[in-house]
């Protein structure tokens, strides 16, 4: 059985809950960097280290070393939250010096995300809306057809789905009210006729109070459908979608609908001819980013954007090396 958790127990409890304190009074969540802690906390009072001097630099490369972290990426974390936490140490002069860090593992193969067009998007909602009714779950195929097209169409976070209140639609203005994202703050999110028609089809079959969520099963009342639920219906149906992998890719994972919708964003933006470093800032504030840079980390090229890119490129060239062209023969 898993053992309950009883809050910070090493020495460095306090420090840990005030530094998490902190960051959360910044509109942080800090969920993953509190577990990270959790086990920094753990390894201290396994190692019976009882006041700061005994922390050495040899001491938290046992314990980075001690963490199965296969990846760089999940290396690079729990090394960077140890690390952070220390300097916000020193900066609050709770320790004299921060300890020496190992070098960050360098990522040799980012991971590239599948991007979705509209005709495999559409491949997937309708295997989707052809799930059959499982055990306490009678409205399946209705519920992940309406959830993998908010995901594609809106770009949300599959947290964010499952967060939403049937009270959390304002049909008056056309708006998706999501509390409490990733930063801990509320947004609104637009949606268009089609989206709507496909809620106001849903809630007519799925009947509920205004406070229920939106999604849920009946073998669970009053309780959100989980995100890893969701997560194992997705990966059930990618293989039916028979979808090629080119090198490079890994198999398609839930996320990559919100990323499909962000190359998306950008495409059209090509397409209807606007400049696309003016859609960066208003596609940040859509998907709920605190800043662009991190919105650019979905922007994925695709072969349909280079190529639109390329077009442009020739639209906006080739009137130059015309005019170069008639002063030559001048």
């Amino acid at each position: 059985m898993k053992a309950k958790w009883t809050m910070f127990q090493s020495f460095l409890g306090e420090s840990i809950a005030s530094y998490l304190k902190y960051k959360r009074a910044l509109n942080r969540s800090f969920k993953n960097e509190e577990m990270a802690l959790r086990l920094l906390d753990r390894y201290l009072i396994e190692c019976d280290v009882q006041s700061i001097s005994q922390i050495t630099d040899s001491l938290l490369q046992e314990f980075l070393a001690s963490r199965p972290r296969s990846r760089p990426r999940s290396y690079n974390h729990l090394r960077g939250v140890v690390h952070q936490f220390f300097i916000w140490m020193h900066a609050h002069d709770r320790i004299s010096n921060v300890h020496t860090f190992s070098n960050v593992r360098p990522n040799t193969s980012p991971r590239r995300p599948y991007i979705f067009d509209r005709v495999q998007a559409g491949r997937l909602l309708a295997l989707a809306s052809e799930l059959q009714p499982a055990s306490g779950a009678t409205n399946r195929g209705l519920t992940y057809h309406l959830i993998f097209g908010m995901l594609y169409a809106l770009g949300l976070r599959v947290s964010e789905v499952c967060g939403l209140l049937r009270s959390d639609i304002d049909w008056q203005r056309e708006l998706l009210v999501v509390r409490d994202a990733k930063f801990g703050k509320n947004r609104l999110i637009p949606f268009g006729p089609r989206v709507g028609e496909r809620m106001r089809n849903y809630l007519h079959v799925v009947e509920a109070p205004d406070d229920w969520p939106l999604f849920w099963f009946d073998r669970r009342p009053y309780r959100a459908i989980n995100p890893c639920t969701i997560s194992q219906t997705f990966h059930g149906l990618v293989p039916k979608l028979k979808l090629t992998i080119e090198p490079g890719q890994t198999e398609p994972r839930l996320h990559d609908l919100r990323h499909s919708f962000a190359v998306g964003a950008l495409l059209r933006c090509y397409r209807e001819g606007k400049n696309p470093a003016d859609i960066l800032l208003p596609l940040s504030t859509f998907l709920g980013h605190s800043d662009p840079a991190s919105t650019a980390v979905y922007l994925t090229i695709t072969t349909e954007l280079l190529a639109e890119a390329n077009d442009r490129f020739e639209r906006f060239v080739s009137p130059l090396i015309l005019n170069l062209e008639a002063k030559s023969n001048e």
